[in-house]
């Protein structure tokens, strides 16, 4: 008996539907496997994301295929090589498209402005434009560095909850890079807390001898970013923040809108 167009249609639309959910889910378990530390078992998975085994089984069986998840010999799965071409490009984008926004700041407050991101355990300078001063910082884009002795990184782990922080600072361990870092979790919790009560942070010699930066997290950015202002402890000093500060969450709200207004896609 001959397929009525009607039903045709009905099933090219169940079809189309189903896959949608796919992809979907298939992107959901990629975004939870990154929240977990990029290793995660099927069962854990599974308790996470509310679906059940077989289907989490089929689905990674794809993301394996696709080299997005590779299989670890103790059978847990992590995330694969191929997503790093694809956070890489993205990351490039994303710093592009900010550029005028650190222009903004760096005409405001005259020192050199960032943006930089979470990136697993590490935070990722994407963009930079640098102050117009003969003595300025200078942060090369696409370098890494451990959150715990920046302000960006203060900034972004300032929204996560006290035990996730501290499972990242076990997993990167918490070496001074000056003998102003915060090197123990309980000191760095502390400063968590000053973040959230003041509404920035502040990078005090941490990283850099002679250096201070103020940071601020990109309101309900799709990926977890901050901007923040770098430049001579003698000119960022407490007055100068005063100012400073306010400019940088202005900034970082407008960008948010943008994010969001375009849906995180720069060429929107």
């Amino acid at each position: 008996m001959p397929t009525s167009s009607a039903s045709t249609t009905d099933t090219a639309r169940s079809s189309a539907s189903g896959g949608v959910q796919s992809l979907e889910r298939a992107f959901d378990l990629l975004e939870r496997m990154a929240d977990a530390g990029g290793e995660v078992g099927l069962s854990e998975l599974s308790a996470s994301s509310g679906l059940p085994l077989p289907t989490i089984h089929r689905l990674m069986r794809t993301l394996v295929a696709c080299g997005y998840v590779r299989q670890q010999p103790n059978r847990r799965y992590a995330l694969g090589p191929r997503l790093i071409r694809l956070g890489e490009s993205a990351s490039r984008l994303l710093g592009t498209w900010a550029r005028p926004y650190l222009a903004r700041l760096v005409e405001e407050t005259g020192e050199t402005a960032n943006m930089a991101l979470l990136d697993g355990d590490e935070i990722v300078y994407v963009a930079q434009v640098p102050s117009k001063h003969s003595m300025r910082m200078f942060t090369e884009v696409g370098r890494r560095v451990l959150p715990h002795s920046t302000g960006v990184g203060k900034a972004l782990l300032a929204g996560f909850p006290p035990e996730e922080v501290r499972a990242l600072l076990a997993r990167t361990g918490m070496p001074a890079a000056t003998d102003k870092t915060i090197t123990t979790p309980d000191g760095f919790l502390a400063a968590l807390e000053d973040v959230r009560r003041q509404g920035y942070a502040i990078d005090d010699n941490e990283q850099e001898i002679g250096v201070r930066c103020l940071a601020v997290p990109v309101p309900d950015s799709p990926t977890a970013a901050a901007i923040s202002i770098s430049g001579p402890a003698g000119r960022v000093t407490e007055a100068a923040t005063e100012k400073i500060v306010p400019v940088l969450q202005q900034v970082a709200a407008e960008l948010s809108e943008a994010l969001i207004s375009s849906g995180g896609n720069p060429a929107a």
